[in-house]
């Protein structure tokens, strides 16, 4: 029996007729599927909002919670369709692009890094740690380790025969009995904690002598640690902190630091003490990769290097793959699409393996192409500066020639063969149709190519970090940096590396500097290809 219809022309389903489940996006499926996912994204949100708030990170708590709330308002309505397409798209836009930029702007005008990576409270507590003694004629206190999940705590038994317990986060505090003890009258075990065995002492020796557990919420006061587990010890700081003056006081010495308005606490002399704090520094990483003697010399050969890089990497790897486009593009060669296939083999290996394998191959002592190919020489691919800066763009011409040949394999395909066929009945020769029509016609359609492929080997990381690690080292200069680094490697280095230890706030800047170049140079470069067009 068919299904009568309604005034509205739809057709009523008719009797007794199976009713099928919708499966659009406001049908059950869909609304089933929209609450679970919308269940997650709410389940993750409230947990790192909870860590949020738990840290005390009100601003980021208020951003997250509005993107949370606004996630919902958009999902849960009926008449929002494109803003739930785009909003996916705009929040990892938000996060992993403007928040990057943002907050990497906002580290390369502070001194974060190596001794500067928090709050000046925070910086006073690390000081009064790492300045910790032994009391002399301390009293010993009768120690055993306890557990609390991951967490290590002191139950110890002072000489009169308290019981109490803390941790690195607890002060000090007695336990109220009942606490078993052994025949020494010794705590041993309390409610609620694991006491850690002599096997357990063994394998976390290290965990056990970091232990510090202050006497009180003052850390002047003192603290307790231990070093075998079973007897503990009290230590006060040699430097005392006056809170009022804003000075630390060694108390051994008398020298007195005081705050120097650079992140760090300073005595007349000029000694620093070892842990500082955050501050914004204005320009100052900005001038210090112009004015440092100690990094301006090798920042600009390393700029010199980057363009020259960049600059040879594209015109080697596109004049090859041009000539082997062209040479397998011919119609009557047999088996082009086997020797296409080897062509692009290079492309298929990841970047960093083939670099490891290339360092391998080129090693000077022994590697393959020293000792097998060319019978035992002795030739510095890699530790001689000129001969290093020529394996890697040996090593990048291999790498890369794949790409370009793959591109200008469409792209002389993609040209008109009337223009050539009218080219030869005028008379012209080959290299004259090649430079006068398929080159100009191929730089049309490949030049906003070539611009990214100039931009891509402008921070070329792979291939310097694994073939040379931007080696060979420059000399008069703390810093590791080499004859082969690029500004990429050279930030890395800077912000991860060793020398002068981790500088954040001068990496971001450099990375603020490399943002400006490539941005400016590809903008030069896309306005010139506009000539380009003209050429029909």
């Amino acid at each position: 029996m068919r299904g009568e219809s309604t005034p509205t022309g739809a057709v009523r389903p008719a009797a007794g007729a199976p009713r099928r489940v919708s499966r659009g996006p406001d049908g059950l499926i869909g609304i089933l599927a929209k609450i679970i996912l919308l269940g997650l994204v709410d389940a993750a949100a409230a947990y790192g909002l909870f860590q949020l708030a738990v840290s005390e990170e009100w601003v980021v708590f208020g951003i997250s919670l509005v993107v949370t709330l606004a996630v919902n308002w958009i999902y849960l309505g009926k008449r929002r369709l494109p803003a739930k397409y785009l909003a996916p798209g705009l929040i990892f836009l938000l996060v992993f692009q403007v928040f990057v930029m943002f907050y990497s702007t906002y580290i390369a005008f502070t001194n974060y890094g190596d001794g500067h990576n928090s709050t000046k409270e925070d910086a006073i507590h690390a000081i009064q740690l790492s300045a910790l003694e032994r009391v002399p004629d301390s009293p010993q206190y009768a120690a055993t380790v306890v557990e609390d999940g991951d967490e290590l705590f002191l139950l110890v038994t002072d000489p009169t025969g308290q019981v109490s317990l803390g941790g690195p986060e607890q002060p000090l505090e007695p336990v109220e009995e009942p606490v078993e003890r052994d025949g020494t009258g010794k705590a041993v075990a309390v409610e609620g904690y694991e006491t850690l065995q002599f096997a357990d002492l063994l394998n976390r020796q290290a965990d056990v002598a970091e232990l510090v557990v202050p006497l009180s919420e003052d850390l002047e006061d003192g603290t307790l640690r231990t070093q075998d587990g079973s007897t503990a010890y009290v230590f006060k700081p040699r430097l005392t902190y006056d809170a009022a003056a804003d000075t630390f006081t060694n108390t051994t010495t008398g020298v007195v630091y005081s705050d120097s308005g650079e992140g760090t606490f300073r005595a007349e002399s000029g000694e620093t003490l070892g842990v500082g704090w955050k501050i914004n520094v204005g320009f100052e990483n900005f001038e210090r990769a112009v004015t440092d003697p100690d990094l301006r010399g090798p920042l600009l050969q390393v700029v010199l290097w980057t363009f020259a890089f960049a600059f040879l990497s594209v015109l080697t790897t596109f004049a090859l793959g041009l000539f082997l486009a062209i040479a397998f593009n011919r119609a009557d060669l047999r088996g082009k699409r086997i020797y296409r296939v080897l062509m692009i083999l290079p492309y298929a290996f990841p970047a960093f393996l083939s670099g490891l394998v290339w360092s391998g191959l080129l090693n000077p002592e022994f590697g393959f192409i020293n000792n097998a190919l060319l019978g035992g020489a002795d030739i510095a691919w890699l530790t001689d500066p000129w001969m290093a800066r020529f394996s890697v763009l040996l090593v990048n011409l291999w790498l890369g020639y794949p790409y370009m040949f793959l591109v200008c394999t469409g792209a002389l395909q993609s040209l008109p063969p009337d223009v050539e066929e009218a080219a030869r009945m005028d008379g012209a020769g080959a290299w004259r149709i090649f430079s006068a029509i398929k080159l100009p016609l191929l730089l049309v359609s490949l030049a906003p190519l070539l611009i990214s492929s100039f931009a891509f080997n402008f921070n070329n990381f792979n291939v310097i970090y694994m073939l040379t690690g931007g080696g060979p080292r420059f000399a008069g200069t703390t810093f590791d940096i080499g004859a082969t680094d690029i500004l990429i490697t050279m930030v890395y280095k800077v912000a991860f590396g060793t020398g002068t230890g981790r500088d954040y706030g001068l990496a971001s800047a450099l990375a603020i500097i490399i943002f400006i170049v490539v941005a400016l140079v590809s903008t030069i470069s896309f306005n010139r290809t506009k000539a380009l067009e003209e050429i029909n």
